[in-house]
């Protein structure tokens, strides 16, 4: 089995192959909450379109021999409205930060590992792009396992394997389970 994860820039159709709605009038974040969930579908899809058409891109793709099958949202922390006016994010030296705040692997490529190469991914991407730490914001499922749904934001352990440590709890949670900021510093 063949992985690549490329950055999403110049890559919308495969963005969209598995991000956008299909049907006109379709629902879905098209990764989109973060940025700006008040837009309409359509203002949604053009504006993920248009990111996706300049660098540094709202994220990257992982491939699994050639075919598109996982998404991790990455980005500079000041091009996510929601994490700029959060009130249960904590800021921690935000200048310079980029944040990773959600992960999608299509059906039939689940189980794989993909979070992991998804976020390696990402950690290379931001260091590409300039940044000086990359910042989580997963749910910490304890003991316990986590629905799909919750686990959209990615799990403490997960970040903890790719050298993040905690900062601090925040205030907000996913399915009922804490969530932490969690941060890497990047050379």
């Amino acid at each position: 089995m063949g992985i690549e994860v490329l950055p999403a820039t110049g890559r919308w159709d495969d963005f969209a192959s598995f991000m956008a709605p299909r049907q006109p009038g379709g629902r879905g974040c098209v990764c989109m909450v973060y940025r700006n969930s008040s837009l309409s579908m359509p203002d949604r899809i053009a504006h993920m379109r248009a990111l996706c058409a300049s660098a540094p891109g709202p994220g990257v793709l992982a491939y699994v021999d050639g075919e598109v099958a996982g998404w991790c949202s990455v980005a500079p922390k000041s091009t996510y409205r929601a994490l700029v006016n959060s009130r249960t994010i904590p800021h921690v030296q935000d200048e310079g930060a980029w944040s990773v705040v959600c992960f999608v692997v299509r059906p039939g490529f689940r189980r794989r590992g993909l979070m992991h190469q998804l976020l390696d991914g990402a950690i290379g991407h931001a260091h590409a792009g300039g940044a000086t730490a990359l910042e989580g914001y997963p749910v910490d499922p304890g003991r316990e396992r986590i629905d799909q749904t919750s686990g959209y934001v990615g799990t403490v352990p997960l970040f903890e394997a790719h050298g993040f440590n905690r900062v601090r709890p925040t205030t907000g949670r996913r399915g009922g389970k804490p969530r932490w900021l969690v941060r890497r510093e990047l050379p």
